[in-house]
């Protein structure tokens, strides 16, 4: 099962307190968490366990010392913490800024202190001052953070880095901390609690905060400041990703999901995307100069809210499809010190004239910050050459937003469809993407068809959250009754077939919407009839970032199903295939590194908690991580792609197995393994929908060695390299967990 942690703190266990993280925000531990406040020694943590093959979840409690697969400790590995301490850029900047803001025994607040890396810097730059020259002088540092697993690798990393008593933690949120938990108000505040929009993780209401009761006036901060940027680009793939109207509309499949009028009705939520776009850097096309936007100061407390004007000459024509915007941070007060988030096309901070200045930016992969993308509604926004543009961006305590516009009153970005809001559909932009594109949908409609040919199905069952496949089916068989389960959009699903029905040709008396998360369909529910056609594509709706054999809960739900199957049922699809192929990632698995001293600092005690790669224990695995391959930097392809092990829907869910051996096709350092699944649409293998790295609509399962390997080409490796590989996978069926084992020859 896997596991999902929520950071939603209560300081009584009857009293539900939300945090002020918004949902949408890139929060770096991805997960948050419930527990109990009563004393630290009794402390408990209320996880919510997942079942991939159900959708089912349950609410378990796990004490503090428990150290077991269904503690939190696996759950870290999925998190942002191992790469960010691998980025040697930013540990270095902090550290110089750090270095340059105590310079004397002062009062150090580290506001979400993690390994606590920032609050050992303030102690040894406070331990380096020449106490001579402070006489009397104390200085102390605090390091408050909220999140259980973290706090506990926290006293480890400073028991053996010495540092016990020069830091005192606080085990609590900072907006909790009050007058009582600190001698006196801190004249220094270091803190990195930022993502790759800058805000999601609750800068604003912390600083807030912090300014008001925990700090001095006019304190030293590192960060000193930040300062978010912007760029107007053209890029189809961007524009693929949020417009499904236009995109169906040259499909001519006669399937609808955003049919004219209702233009908006499926639709990405509006909010900044983390993206690293120097991945598509090719793709697009610049069509304004970098421009500023907002500049928040970590020194005075920030306002909830703020709005910008901005007036922006275009550097030539073209389409305005996406805003992507960065940040850059001066860490230290003199303004010599600055970390970038900037795409590689732009000059770094440090281009000025003072040659003091030093400048660390993104230049070396990461994946804890990114780019973001906005994107413009429909079409996009023509513009031309020197003919202004206005740009109202507005701010509040989570994150950003944009409104652009032309002076040109002619110019319409698009349909402003508010009678869509309560059957609208928010999908993710990679499914917006997939729902768009022309090859998966005329797959789809070729899969669904020559299913039809061979037998009209009196009822046919959707089993997962695909809009797509209803429309397609109530479409193509008129006569039919469909049942679809939604057991992710639920109601929603329900309101937005009601909205389409007519423009699609079908009407609503022939569809029933279950909308369970259990797929429990008895023959009262169907009226005492078998179910003909069992589809799927499969799409559980909120599940989108899980690793690619996790959608096999079809199979699962195919399974319970299985007494009200028609004798000859046709599945679609109907079986499932695990394919990979040998990577050389360097990018990636160096940011997933093991972590030996940081900055001076002793980390090697976090390496097993955050499921680093490198020099671990025989015993232990790296964990296998869902990415976007094609997101991961440098990368390239060593082997043919390999089928490890198959699965067949047409029998119920059971245990499987596989092996492949892996001949390199290239030489090179292999860094781990992707993986992935195809899907067979039908029962001839002529229809396979691929979820493999050469498609940018879905996330790989990546499985990272403990140490890069050299291989090369059967015959021409060298002495130490290896020519070949072997795989092996299992999947538990009880759980859905695939135990995935290799091994070079």
């Amino acid at each position: 099962m896997a596991s999902i942690i929520f950071r939603t703190l209560i300081s009584n266990p009857a009293c539900y307190h939300l945090s002020w993280l918004s949902p949408s925000s890139i929060v770096r531990s991805k997960c948050k968490i419930i527990r109990s406040m009563s004393s630290e020694s009794s402390q408990r943590i209320f996880q919510l366990k997942f079942d991939p093959l159900t959708g089912n979840s349950e609410w378990i409690v796990v004490d503090e010392g428990e150290d077991t697969e269904n503690s939190p400790k696996a759950l870290l590995s999925s998190t942002s913490y191992l790469d960010m301490l691998n980025d040697s850029r930013r540990n270095r900047a902090f550290r110089k800024a750090i270095e340059k803001t105590v310079t004397r025994p002062c009062h150090v607040l580290d506001i979400g202190a993690g390994t606590g890396l920032l609050s050992m810097m303030a102690a040894r730059a406070m331990d380096s001052i020449d106490t001579q020259q402070c006489t009397g002088a104390k200085g102390m540092v605090i390091a408050c953070e909220s999140y259980l697993p973290m706090v506990k690798l926290l006293r480890k990393v400073l028991r053996v880095n010495d540092m016990e008593k020069k830091i005192h933690i606080i085990h609590r949120r900072s907006d909790e901390v009050n007058s009582a938990d600190i001698t006196s108000r801190a004249d220094v505040l270091v803190s990195e609690i930022l993502d790759s929009e800058l805000l999601g993780e609750g800068l604003i209401p912390t600083l807030q905060h912090a300014h008001d009761k925990l700090l001095v006036g006019n304190p030293q901060t590192v960060p000193y400041r930040a300062t978010t940027y912007g760029q107007l680009v053209e890029c189809t793939f961007l524009w693929k990703l949020h417009d499904l109207h236009h995109n169906e509309a040259i499909a001519l499949d006669s399937v609808h999901l955003a049919p004219a009028g209702l233009e908006t009705i499926i639709c990405a939520k509006s909010q900044q995307y983390a993206m690293h776009c120097d991945a598509i850097s090719e793709e697009i096309r610049l069509l304004s100069e970098p421009f500023k936007i907002f500049e928040f100061d970590f020194w005075k407390r920030p306002e909830s809210h703020g709005q910008t004007e901005l007036h922006i000459k275009p550097t030539c024509d073209g389409k305005v499809h996406a805003i992507v915007t960065w940040w850059v941070l001066q860490l230290d007060y003199e303004g010599t010190v600055f970390y970038s988030t900037a795409p590689k096309w732009i000059s770094s901070p440090s281009s000025s004239k003072d040659k003091q200045t030093e400048s660390y930016c993104a230049a070396d992969w990461c994946d804890h910050w990114k780019q973001c993308v906005w994107f413009i509604p429909g079409l996009g926004m023509s513009v031309s050459k020197d003919h202004q543009v206005h740009l109202q961006a507005v701010h509040n305590d989570t994150s950003l937003s944009y409104n652009l516009k032309y002076d040109d009153p002619r110019v319409v970005l698009g349909p402003n469809d508010l009678h869509v809001k309560d059957c609208q559909l928010t999908l993710s932009p990679e499914r917006i993407g997939i729902y768009g594109d022309i090859e998966w949908r005329s797959s789809m409609l070729k899969a669904v068809r020559n299913a039809l040919q061979k037998n009209i199905p009196s009822l046919c069952v959707v089993a997962d959250d695909s809009v797509f496949l209803t429309i397609l089916t109530a479409y193509l068989s008129p006569t039919s009754h469909v049942i679809s389960m939604f057991p992710g959009l639920r109601e929603k699903g329900a309101q937005y077939l009601h909205a389409v029905a007519d423009a699609n040709g079908f009407s609503m008396d022939r569809l029933k919407i279950i909308g369970k998360r259990e797929t429990c369909l008895t023959l009262e529910d169907t009226n005492q009839k078998k179910v003909d056609l069992l589809v799927g594509e499969p799409f559980y709706h909120g599940n989108e970032g899980m690793l690619p054999w996790q959608n096999l809960r079809f199979w699962k739900e195919r399974t319970m199903l299985d007494s009200i199957l028609s004798k000859d049922a046709l599945i679609i699809p109907c079986k499932a295939i695990l394919r990979g192929c040998a990577m050389s990632l360097p990018d990636l698995w160096r940011s997933r590194r093991c972590l030996e001293t940081v900055e001076g600092f002793d980390h090697s005690v976090v390496n097993s908690t955050l499921g680093a790669c490198g020099d671990l224990p025989a015993s232990q695995e790296s964990p296998c991580l869902p990415y976007f391959i094609w997101q991961c930097g440098e990368t390239k392809a060593l082997s043919e792609v390999f089928t490890v092990m198959e699965f067949d829907f047409s029998n119920p869910l059971s245990p499987c197995s596989g092996k492949a051996k892996i001949g390199f096709t290239k030489s090179g350092s292999c860094h781990g393994f992707a993986l992935w699944m195809d899907w067979l649409l039908d029962a001839d293998n002529s229809i396979v929908l691929s979820t493999g790295p050469e498609r940018r609509y879905w996330k790989q399962g990546v499985k990272l060695l403990h140490k890069p390997v050299a291989v090369g080409i059967n015959g021409s490796c060298d002495i130490d390299g290896f020519s070949s590989a072997e795989i092996e996978a299992s999947l538990n069926s009880l759980n859905g967990e695939l135990s995935i084992k290799h091994a070079f020859l």
